[in-house]
């Protein structure tokens, strides 16, 4: 009895043993190492002298093209502190150079994705929908949300505001003629323009894209823009060579839209 007693009481023993050593926590699993982020590749002074600068005068035939033209941006805007070089991938081959101005203006690109110390924007150059990346570990740029975004129907010929993804204004407008089109896809406001001499618009608002059709017009580079006009019967209508002709009250609010902000066309 007292032998089987014994046996009983280490039986429980062992019982309890295990069951303590079955909820102690399992071993820390090792977590892999953190990559360092992508170096760029290194550009000498004579390389960057023959790169070209990626403004609205350019094409960039090598850079990859935007694969969700109809998606909104991540709502930031970017802005490069001085010149920088723009890459194909992350570490890959340089591509252009970014000025710190475009027209004249402050160069303020949308941010499309990021990646450890890289950032990716929308360029401004042909063709319509080109992208590049820049190194941004070196604390090189100046980035900033932003909440507006313009949207154009060509079918409903309407172009329509949004601020933090709401409607706050709303205009019919004129759009491209049918051998003239607007193209579509995803852009953003270039440049703000005011002409010394006032002849359809006192305000010009280029956007990072091109007529499809136009190689050239009137000396430029077939760059699309936002402006106003002074006969208001176009508007709801396709007669432009692309360009968005818009009211003069929808004009004024989107002059204090920040450079940069995101503008979808959809047919």
């Amino acid at each position: 009895m007292i032998i089987a007693l014994a046996a009983a009481v280490l039986a429980g023993i062992t019982l309890i043993a295990y069951l303590t050593a079955s909820e102690e926590a399992p071993p820390p699993v090792a977590k892999p190492p953190i990559e360092p982020p992508i170096a760029p590749v290194p550009v000498t002074k004579k390389q960057l002298a023959a790169l070209p600068k990626a403004t609205t005068f350019a094409r960039l035939k090598d850079a990859e093209k935007d694969q969700t033209p109809h998606a909104s941006a991540t709502g930031q805007i970017i802005h490069p502190k001085h010149t920088k070089v723009v890459y194909t991938t992350p570490g890959g081959p340089p591509l252009a150079v970014l000025p710190t101005t475009q027209l004249d203006n402050p160069t303020w690109l949308p941010v499309l994705e990021t990646r450890p110390g890289w950032t990716r924007v929308l360029l401004p150059t042909r063709p319509n929908g080109a992208t590049g990346w820049l190194h941004t570990a070196d604390n090189s740029t100046k980035q900033t949300t932003n909440p507006y975004e313009v949207r154009v129907d060509l079918s409903d010929r309407r172009l329509t505001l949004m601020k933090d993804a709401k409607p706050t204004g709303s205009w019919p407008v004129a759009v491209g003629a049918p051998a003239t089109p607007t193209p579509t896809g995803r852009t953003f406001l270039l440049a703000s323009l005011a002409p010394p001499e006032v002849t359809y618009s006192p305000l010009i608002l280029p956007l990072g894209a091109h007529s499809d059709v136009l190689q050239t017009y009137e000396g430029g580079p077939g760059t699309i823009g936002i402006h106003g006009w002074p006969d208001p019967s176009v508007f709801g209508k396709a007669l432009s060579h692309g360009c968005i002709r818009l009211p003069a009250q929808a004009l004024t609010t989107l002059s204090h839209l920040p450079l940069g902000t995101t503008v979808l066309v959809s047919a």
